[in-house]
């Protein structure tokens, strides 16, 4: 007597990132008495099972972010910004070296400190505000959420790729310069400049991080550019203008001051740099920010939050992204 063999099926569904049993697995219960099975191997297969998917994410994330690393090395993106950060360093290197007095290196680095708050953010904007529009133009990103990987993953994945290259731009960049502040001045200016160096990458990561949520957020690439630009406008003139204005008029609680450097990774920035050079060299709202009552610790946790929360937010936003 033939028996008709019943055809397989996958609780699942067939989906590929899906969890579930298959005719391979074994028997989730195969004492067949109708009980569940021991809560401590479930629980042990759930650990497993849970340290298996955050290796394979960590595994796509770093395929994208190398991706991404050498189309920008390719398209000469890291080589125009270690260019740019070096012609720039030296100029600023030579004009503040000509009139320096006894605190003649932490005056190079507060003049450079001046200068990577109009230029990191401003290249990080222009880095990354086509990371997700640009793509979804090319048809990459069509072809990359078409295969088993989820777009949170390529997201930071193309965070990380364009921050290594904007990280190893600043630091060769301006490395140079600190070459040359070495030079001048004795190895005891290099740890001024090493403080310099740290927050300006930071910096960068933060300005970075908030291009890509504009380019998820964006349907076109001119729309992204426009948005970038605003909030180069914003954090770097306009925010600056409107706090000087603010502390002029009134008498404000530390507590305000605070709030208002914590509020822009361009003020965070400032202050993680002069305080550490005991100079408020630069006048103006830079003194000012100088003088603040800030620890490094909140500093340096307020420019990690706009380094994650805006990527955060933009690896969200994009699965309702329509291609």
């Amino acid at each position: 007597m033939n028996e008709t063999e019943p055809s397989e099926t996958r609780s699942d569904g067939g989906h590929p990132n899906a969890v579930g049993f298959d005719a391979g697995d074994p028997d989730p219960n195969p004492d067949g008495d109708g009980e569940t099975p021991d809560s401590t191997a479930v629980s042990g297969a759930t650990e497993t099972v849970t340290a298996e998917g955050a290796r394979g994410a960590l595994r796509h994330v770093l395929v994208v972010a190398a991706t991404e690393y050498r189309l920008a090395v390719r398209s000469r993106w890291a080589l125009a910004l270690t260019g740019l950060f070096v012609v720039f360093g030296a100029v600023m290197m030579t004009f503040s070296g000509s009139a320096v007095g006894p605190e003649g290196a932490e005056r190079v680095v507060a003049s450079l400190t001046s200068l990577a708050a109009y230029l990191v953010p401003l290249a990080a904007l222009a880095l990354g505000y086509d990371a997700v529009v640009g793509r979804e133009d090319e048809g990459w990103l069509a072809v990359v959420f078409s295969l088993p990987v989820r777009r949170s993953e390529v997201v930071a994945g193309t965070y990380l790729g364009r921050l290594a290259v904007l990280a190893g731009a600043t630091v060769l960049g301006f490395g140079f310069s600190g070459a040359l502040l070495v030079r001048e001045f004795g190895i005891g200016a290099w740890t001024s400049f090493l403080g310099f160096l740290v927050g300006a990458v930071a910096a960068g990561a933060a300005f970075l991080s908030i291009a890509v949520l504009l380019s998820t957020v964006a349907r076109e690439k001119t729309h992204a550019l426009g948005a970038a630009l605003l909030v180069w406008v914003w954090f770097v003139l306009i925010h600056d203008l409107l706090a000087l204005g603010v502390i002029a008029a009134f008498e404000l609680p530390d507590v305000v001051l605070s709030a208002l450097v914590l509020s822009n990774p361009v003020g965070a920035f400032r202050v993680l740099v002069l305080s550490g050079l005991g100079t408020t060299a630069g006048g103006g709202f830079t003194a000012v920010l100088a003088g603040s009552t800030l620890s490094t610790a909140s500093l340096a946790a307020a420019l990690a939050a706009w380094c994650l929360v805006p990527v955060a937010v933009a690896a969200r936003l994009v699965r309702r992204r329509r291609l």
